[in-house]
């Protein structure tokens, strides 16, 4: 049986270098690497909290990578500073274009240029697209995200319908994954090949109707 040959430290730092040279919305330059054990350490500056996240992105796309440490200041170019009620003006009505998020549901506060957002919504999917929906503008340079998701309903069916969700997912073995529910909490067991895996199971278990928490206990398999 074919098992994924384990990195080196030195080897993952350079993939990790490698592939922030590859994407586009990072600067990589002002970023040093470091990596131990499959934890990947990023220290240095960026110019935006859009591109914080780009990076952190780019890593966990990467075999080998168990997780991310981001010491990573974020240092506003001059043309892109703005005052914290610019900023509080553009972001008011930035989840009012969203869809997703209720109207009035989400307040906001901001404290140089890092964003916090309050409120409650009815799903986890409302809560991640009121941060989405402000974290690119212009002189952000963090979002405290406070959101608290209150469930209106949850389905008695809610497990068969992740487990549904999981099934769709075509790179997914479902057979290796367990799906347990207490209360508003989902926890997902068992293991999986890649990041990109996990990340689709936790997508699949965040969509479903009356989940507030999502414990991730899976493991990715070598």
């Amino acid at each position: 049986m074919h098992t994924e040959e384990i990195k080196s430290d030195a080897a993952l730092e350079q993939d990790v270098l490698d592939e922030l040279a590859w994407e586009p919305r990072v600067d990589e330059s002002k970023l040093g690497v470091g990596a131990r054990q499959g934890i990947v350490t990023l220290t240095g500056h960026l110019n935006s909290h859009a591109e914080k996240l780009a990076a952190r992105r780019a890593i966990l796309r990467i075999a080998g990578v168990k997780g991310v440490a981001l010491d990573v200041e974020v240092e506003l170019p001059e043309a892109q500073r703005r005052s914290d009620s610019e900023i509080a003006s553009a972001a008011s009505m930035a989840p009012r274009w969203h869809p997703s998020v209720p109207r009035d549901a989400v307040k906001l506060s901001v404290d140089d240029g890092v964003i916090t957002l309050t409120g409650e919504v009815a799903a986890p999917y409302q809560r991640e697209a009121s941060e989405k929906a402000v974290r690119s503008l212009v002189g952000v340079k963090a979002v405290e995200n406070r959101v608290i998701v209150k469930p209106n309903l949850l389905p008695k069916d809610v497990k068969s319908r992740i487990a549904a969700a999981l099934h769709r997912q075509a790179q997914i073995d479902v057979e290796r994954i367990s799906v347990s529910i207490e209360d508003h909490q989902v926890t997902l067991t068992g293991t999986v090949a890649s990041w990109e895996e996990r990340k689709a199971a936790l997508r699949a278990a965040w969509a479903a109707p009356g989940i507030t928490r999502v414990v991730d206990a899976m493991t990715i398999r070598p």
